[in-house]
């Protein structure tokens, strides 16, 4: 894809895609009980959601929907904010669902977002690969969701 045919765009204008909503639930599955997803993590409930999450909590599928939608758009709304430069909409969709996952306070301050905003698309994209690691060890899944989300930055594969 060239830039001409399909040039980025103001991340104003950005929102996460349906394909990617739907890849971002699958990537997190889902639970109807709080747990502890990998030893020291925060209590997570649904399709990842943490904010006021606490052991002994309990979500139906489609309310546990509800609150990955309302996740979503607050991370959108933090990556919006530090994000400073025109993307595409599969890079916008990765930077998103790698935002669901660490947070928007970690995304905002990574050097992924340092590059991104001097214009290092390629370089940014790179960065999602380091993203691999809890509580100090790479984790075959992460790993695994890093690849993709890195594919899916650099248009190598569907949002």
């Amino acid at each position: 894809m060239t830039d001409r045919v399909n040039p980025r765009i103001l991340i104003a204008s950005l929102s996460l895609s349906a394909m990617a909503f739907g890849g971002l639930v699958l990537q997190e599955g889902y639970s109807d009980r709080a747990i502890i997803p990998v030893p020291g993590d925060v209590p997570t409930l649904g399709f990842g959601t943490t904010e006021g999450v606490k052991l002994g909590d309990r979500i139906t599928p489609p309310k546990a929907v509800a609150r990955a939608l309302q996740d979503v758009a607050k991370y959108e709304g933090a990556v919006k904010q530090c994000v400073k430069v025109p993307l595409h909409q599969y890079e916008y969709d990765s930077f998103i669902s790698l935002s669901y996952n660490i947070g928007p306070t970690n995304f905002c301050g990574s050097t992924l977002v340092r590059l991104l905003n001097s214009g290092d698309y390629s370089g940014a994209c790179k960065q999602i690969l380091r993203w691999d690691r809890a509580g100090g060890r790479v984790l075959r899944g992460l790993m695994i969701r890093r690849q993709g989300e890195y594919e899916r930055c650099i248009g190598r594969a569907p949002a």
